[in-house]
Order: structure tokens, then sequence, then C-alpha cells
């Protein structure tokens, strides 16, 4: 009876062990809330989103339209379905490999800059926005059609998110316009060791690199020209000051508990094998 009643005491110390390690683990989750503070509402209202930049290696989709569709036909791509359920452009740009048909091709902007437009030849489009690009298609194209308008949408929008979030790596999305905040959730959220007091962001512009600091915490985020995100942008999440501690409280922590089932394991075959 003596050694159960031992057994029972060794018992309740490891458990109320792992109750305490439970409980020192919470904290308080002040520090994880986003966009806090009082806000400037009348300053705040006004949405600017950027215009995205075309840049080397985009792939556009470009679709014209006119009052006269049949001579309009010439400047629009045409699809060509192989063998293998591949659709390439007649600009060389391949698509839908494995069998999905993309609804439109695209024009891959060549590392000089340029794409090379059905019926037309060469146009240089780098650092041109979407609206720049239609002046100059209105320039080429109006001598040939009535009232051209046009449908130009990126294909290959994406930026790169790195650092303290849950899921890093290069993320693309179906449409032109995204904000940081709504990065962040495709990234499956800023992890509890984010500094969001000041995360990093790598954009390249007009062949140079601009870097922006975003603090998450305060509302004027919202009115920052980096809100937006751009095509290929680099977002670094940089973890805080209590990682390096939590991970020295993490292996302490572990080695506690390893020593702890130790000792009872040793306690338990002791009680069992000694007369």
């Amino acid at each position: 009876m003596h050694r159960f009643s031992l057994l029972r005491n060794v018992l309740f110390a490891v458990i109320g062990y792992l109750i305490m390690h439970n409980m020192s683990s919470c904290g308080s989750t002040k520090g994880l809330i986003l966009v806090r503070g009082p806000f400037d509402t009348a300053k705040l209202s006004v949405i600017n989103p950027v215009e995205p930049i075309i840049r080397k290696g985009d792939i556009l989709s470009i679709i014209v339209y006119s009052d006269n569709p049949d001579a309009t036909k010439i400047y629009n791509q045409s699809l060509i379905t192989t063998a293998n359920s591949s659709v390439i452009a007649s600009s060389g740009v391949t698509q839908g490999i494995g069998g999905t048909a993309p609804s439109a091709p695209g024009y891959q902007v060549d590392g000089d800059g340029n794409i090379v437009f059905q019926g037309l030849g060469k146009i240089y489009v780098n650092g041109l926005t979407k609206a720049a690009l239609k002046d100059t298609l209105d320039a080429r194209l109006g001598p040939y059609l009535q009232h051209p308008y046009y449908n130009i949408r990126f294909l290959n929008f994406k930026f790169t998110m790195m650092g303290e979030v849950a899921h890093p790596g290069i993320v693309s999305i179906p449409g032109e316009r995204i904000n940081i905040l709504e990065a962040i959730a495709l990234s499956g959220e800023l992890t509890n060791y984010a500094n969001r007091d000041s995360v990093f962001i790598i954009r390249e512009n007009n062949n140079k690199r601009e870097f922006a600091w975003m603090n998450l915490t305060k509302p004027e985020i919202m009115a920052s020209p980096y809100f937006y995100i751009q095509q290929n942008d680099i977002i670094i999440v940089e973890p805080n000051k209590k990682k390096s501690v939590a991970n020295d409280v993490v292996t302490a922590r572990n080695i506690s508990l390893a020593l702890a089932f130790v000792s009872t394991f040793a306690v338990i075959y002791s009680i069992f094998h000694n007369p």
C-alpha cells in the first residue's frame, strides 16, 4: 500500500508540473493585434491603390475590341491546342500545361522590356501602367480600327512573403490589387514572434530598388504607398526580441520535462523492483 501511495504522489507531482508548464506558456495577446489605436477616418477613408507597373518577365493578357470586329481579329492572339493539351499562344508563351486551358493567351515581356504584339510586332512596355499601354496601343491601332478599346490583365501577378508568417513563399494571385493585410492573410497570418512594428518591403521600380518599413500596428499604414502590394514585391517579417528568449526558455523547459520523466521512471522502477 505504501508503494502505491508513493506512486500516486509522484504522478500527481508530474501532472502538476505539466499544468504549470502549459499555464506559463500563456501570455497577453495585446502585442499580437494589428492596426490598433485611434483612426483618422477623414484621412484614411480615401482609397489610393497604386497602379501596377509592367516589368520584365511579366505575362500580359491583351484583348483588342473595336467597332469593326472583323478587322480586330488579326490583332488578337489565337489558341493552339497541342497533343498534350497545353495551350500555346502565337507569341510563343506556353500556358495551361497539364490540361488546363486559360481563357486567353499571354504576351511575355522579354529581357529588353518588349512584347511581340499580334499584328504589330515589338512594342516596348517596360515601366508602363495599363493605362499608358492603352495609350500606346491607341497610337498604333488608331489608323486601322474604329474606336479600339482593350482588356489588359496581368497573368502572373505574384509577391514573395518571408520570415515570421505561417506559410512563407511566393504567392500568386488571380487579380492585380492586394494590400499588405490581405497578403499576410494569404500567408496564414503572422506568428506570435513576428515584429509587427517593422515589416520590411523591397520593391523594384524604374530599374531601381526601393526599401520601406511598415508599422502594422498603426492605422496610418493605409495611407502608405506601400500598403498596396506591387508585382514582385518582397515582404520580410522579421522576428521580435522575444523569439530568441523563447527559444532559450523552450530548450530549458524541454530539458526540465525530460528530467522529470526520467526521475519519475526511476522512482517507479525503484518502487517495484526493490524489496
